[in-house]
């Protein structure tokens, strides 16, 4: 692909530079190499971006460079994703069934739908078209998985989940066992069957190590578009909003709602039947013990709205100070009563 072509695939404008420049790669700042182009997210960053061999840089529109050509866009990072997509593009899709994949009674298997080595699919499933069930993953009896989704090596679906169409659950995943919930039975605890399922909507990722537990009754679902991280957990009867973003380590109790949008970072904690609004976000490590409204972002633990917590730990910062601050004043209260001959108003 020749610079020229390269940026019309992108929707960006060649500033410099020879359209008939061939592009012979992609990568990052750090590694970048000559013939190979990078981005750059700001000015800051273009002034690296020009001393390194880079052929070109996907830039933002407000950045011009005499050194090096410039792909112009409103947005670079985009741009990047897209340019990786069309440079570097995904080895061949699965074909056809292995010899050593098991297939259960009653199987509907979609147009182009593959199975890999020792899967195992379970009666009664139903897989779409284009499926990809990669090798040594398990679908349970009558799980439903929608077209264009792929299943990675060791993915556990369990019976009787439904998965919607373009999701793509990574390595080790677990998506329906049950719930962790127990009653006292006298001195022992029973615990309670989880009969419900879990529904993941279309266009959903979730990363490797997850597991998402069914619902007691009814489902926990994962709504359309969000995006799950690695060894994230989902505990029963979730409900998790569409176009979420849930970073690692995450842990969601039961009963937890996400609204639209929310953005949950690292290690975050929600608790049991907290609602956590539309469009919130919880910096890392965040303990969720409370509603959060719409639009909120919170921090802390417990997590408090950010300009709160923020001046709390600005006050922590300030603790020995005060303590040294409380030592003098109490000694200057003890000489002034000793002063007195210890007497007191």
């Amino acid at each position: 692909m020749t610079l020229g072509e390269l940026a019309e695939a992108l929707g960006a404008e060649l500033k410099g530079g020879d359209p008939s420049a061939e592009v012979l790669g992609i990568a990052g700042l750090e590694e970048v190499g000559p013939g190979q182009i990078s981005y750059v997210q700001d000015a800051r960053l273009l002034r690296r971006g020009e001393a390194t061999p880079a052929l070109a840089l996907i830039a933002p529109e407000d950045c011009a460079s005499e050194i090096k050509p410039l792909l112009s866009t409103a947005d670079p990072r985009l741009a990047f994703a897209h340019a990786l997509r069309i440079l570097v593009p995904a080895g061949p899709p699965l074909q056809g069934v292995h010899p050593t994949a098991v297939i259960g009674e009653d199987v509907a298997l979609g147009e182009g739908a593959a199975v890999g080595a020792h899967a195992v699919v379970g009666d009664g499933a139903r897989l779409g078209a284009r499926v990809q069930i990669h090798p040594l993953a398990i679908v349970g009896r009558g799980a439903q998985i929608g077209d264009d989704s792929i299943i990675h090596p060791h993915v556990t679906l369990y019976e009787g989940v439904r998965l919607g169409a373009r999701v793509i659950v990574h390595a080790g995943s677990v998506v329906g066992s049950a719930g962790f919930g127990y009653v006292e039975d006298g001195e022992k605890l029973l615990h309670i069957p989880h009969v419900g399922t879990v529904v993941i909507e279309d266009e959903v990722e979730i990363g490797a190590g997850v597991t998402i537990d069914r619902a007691t009754t009814g489902a926990t679902v994962i709504g359309r578009g969000t995006k799950i991280d690695n060894l994230v957990h989902v505990a029963h009867n979730v409900k998790i909003g569409r176009n979420c973003v849930v970073a690692g380590q995450t842990g969601f109790s039961g009963s937890v709602t996400l609204g639209d949008g929310v953005v949950l970072a690292g290690q975050t904690g929600v608790a049991d039947h907290v609602t956590v609004g539309r469009g919130a976000k919880a910096g890392a490590r965040a303990a969720i013990t409370r509603d959060i409204p719409d639009g909120v972002t919170v921090l802390g633990n417990p997590a408090r709205p950010l300009g709160e917590q923020l001046r709390i730990e600005a006050a922590l910062g300030k603790l020995p100070e005060l303590r040294r601050e409380m030592r003098k004043l109490a000694a200057r209260i003890a000489a002034l009563e000793r002063a007195r001959g210890g007497k007191r108003d």
